[in-house]
């Protein structure tokens, strides 16, 4: 009763802390692939953050393709950290391989997870602030990060009636993958999260 009593706020803290720079080093990745403006304030701030870690790891990982290759693996060495961590926490013992696995499928999922919250956070935004002439910094690297996906997805289902459903159909398709993605991962790797 004890051991749980300071082991759930540990691995609370460790989630939290090791998640929330996996995430900022994955919006890194993220923006760079779609081409983000890198002058707007939270790209600036995602690159402040990451950039003291990522500049030494950049010399035995080149990019690829104008791609930050050394952001998405350092994102997978820091999740797997944190499986580590939270697994000898709870079982008392780990295997460095296995952390090294478990992280893959949580990487995917946690991909998925920022699309789907982006453009979640999109759609919101664009009822709170609905002038295209004055777009928010927010707003436009939103629509940076989401439109790769919701382009095709307008070609498919185009506004009607002056309502834009893509961004739903869009969120099903993620939703969807993510079903049938992560457990076969989850299952090859052993992941015992």
């Amino acid at each position: 009763m004890t051991s749980s009593y300071f082991t759930n706020p540990i691995i609370f803290l460790v989630q939290t802390l090791f998640g929330l720079f996996t995430v900022v080093l994955l919006l890194r990745f993220l923006l760079q692939w779609v081409r983000a403006d890198f002058y707007n304030p939270v790209s600036q701030f995602v690159v402040k953050v990451t950039t003291p870690v990522l500049r030494p790891l950049r010399r035995l990982i080149p990019g690829y393709a104008g791609l930050d290759l050394a952001a998405l693996i350092l994102a997978w060495l820091v999740k797997s950290v944190e499986l580590g961590i939270v697994a000898l926490i709870v079982h008392s013992q780990v295997n460095p391989l296995g952390a090294l696995a478990w992280a893959l499928p949580e990487l995917v999922n946690l991909t998925l997870n920022i699309f789907i919250f982006t453009i979640l956070i999109r759609v919101i935004m664009s009822w709170l602030n609905p002038d295209p002439y004055h777009p928010h910094p927010v707003a436009d690297l939103l629509d940076s990060l989401t439109e790769p996906l919701m382009r095709p997805a307008r070609g498919v289902l185009p506004p009607f009636g002056g309502l834009d459903l893509s961004p739903m159909l869009v969120m099903i398709g993620l939703v969807l993958l993510k079903m049938l993605l992560i457990p076969p991962l989850n299952l090859v790797t052993g992941n015992p999260f």
